[in-house]
């Protein structure tokens, strides 16, 4: 894959380079025979680039009208912020890794020397840590077919799993139709990708799992898009108990009110939470972790007043941390250190 693409884009610098080629001569300089040829000239194509062919002894091609690459300008900022966005590329989409790093060496291939040795100084290495783990992968194939159905504003069709990733079947008692909605936004969060779309028909506003979608169609009717805030997109997510992920895919499942205001906490909410907002300063934090503790230890960072926590085991765990916490031995191993 990777010789396939270096000759394609050989081929399109030897078309830029020259007004008119005969095909044999082209076929020649890279090193393929004419059938090669012709394919990687309709891959150009499909691609978008006008190449025309020329008609006489032997035949030829020749490259149309805005079919030119432009020159890649970038400055330092530029270069090592598109670098990095390549190496941290979201793990959870499957089928781009070979994708990615093609990306990266072409980008690299037409920089000045300069930038990139800039580029190549961040050299970055991803590790997954323990909260991926309930992050599901996403095929680059639905994200192609959604973020279509998005940039072209067409009512998108698609089968929705369930949580064991299987479509009810119809006898089904949770079975439904497949969905019939105006998509409007694409939204990553703690290593989820969720849909924000509005139900074609009811107009109502819902949020899917993209994980979760198995599209019909894309070449729906076109629908006139409604403007979303910021803090539309954070309440459709992030506050959302219905989105479809709560309580997480953990063991268990806790929460209690925090005396901040849901903005604040859902700033800081993990992945698989839901934050409810409860009166101007008060919101309710439900999450799920590997443990009561785990689940305690994180309401504590937010370093607030906490009130009506459930289940009783959350609080009982609580408790025996907030009796372990003020026992003296914590003072007298500190002064023995000393």
């Amino acid at each position: 894959m990777a010789d396939t693409s270096a000759r394609i884009l050989r081929l399109l610098s030897l078309l830029e380079a020259r007004v008119e080629w005969r095909g044999a001569e082209l076929a020649d300089r890279l090193g393929v025979s004419a059938r090669t040829l012709r394919r990687d000239v309709d891959t150009l194509r499909e691609l978008g680039y006008p190449v025309n062919a020329v008609m006489g002894a032997g035949g030829g091609y020749r490259l149309g009208a805005g079919g030119r690459l432009p020159a890649l300008v970038l400055d330092d900022d530029q270069a090592i912020a598109i670098a990095l966005a390549l190496q941290t590329a979201p793990a959870t989409v499957t089928g781009i890794d070979d994708a990615v790093t093609r990306a990266l060496t072409t980008l690299r291939q037409v920089m000045p020397a300069r930038l990139r040795a800039a580029t190549e100084a961040f050299e970055v290495t991803s590790l997954r840590n323990y909260w991926d783990f309930a992050a599901a992968p996403v095929d680059v194939a639905t994200l192609r077919t959604v973020g279509a159905a998005i940039r072209t504003t067409r009512v998108l069709s698609f089968d929705y799993h369930d949580r064991d990733g299987a479509v009810p079947d119809p006898g089904h008692p949770g079975f439904r139709p497949p969905r019939q909605v105006e998509p409007h936004h694409l939204v990553v969060w703690a290593g989820r990708w969720y849909l924000i779309a509005r139900d074609h028909r009811n107009r109502t506003w819902h949020t899917y799992r993209v994980d979760r979608i198995r599209p019909r169609t894309s070449g729906g009717v076109v629908f006139t898009p409604q403007p979303l805030t910021r803090d539309d997109l954070t309440r459709l997510v992030v506050q959302n108990p219905d989105r479809g992920d709560t309580p997480g895919q953990w063991q268990y499942v806790g929460s209690a009110v925090l005396h901040l205001p849901a903005a604040v906490v859902a700033r800081w909410a993990p992945g698989g939470s839901v934050v409810e907002p409860v009166g101007a300063d008060r919101s309710r934090l439900t999450l799920a972790g590997w443990s009561w503790a785990g689940i305690a230890g994180l309401l504590i960072t937010f370093d607030s007043d906490l009130s009506d926590v459930e289940p009783p085991e959350l609080r009982a765990t609580m408790n025996r941390i907030a009796q372990r916490l003020g026992q003296p031995a914590l003072a007298d191993s500190g002064a023995r250190s000393a």
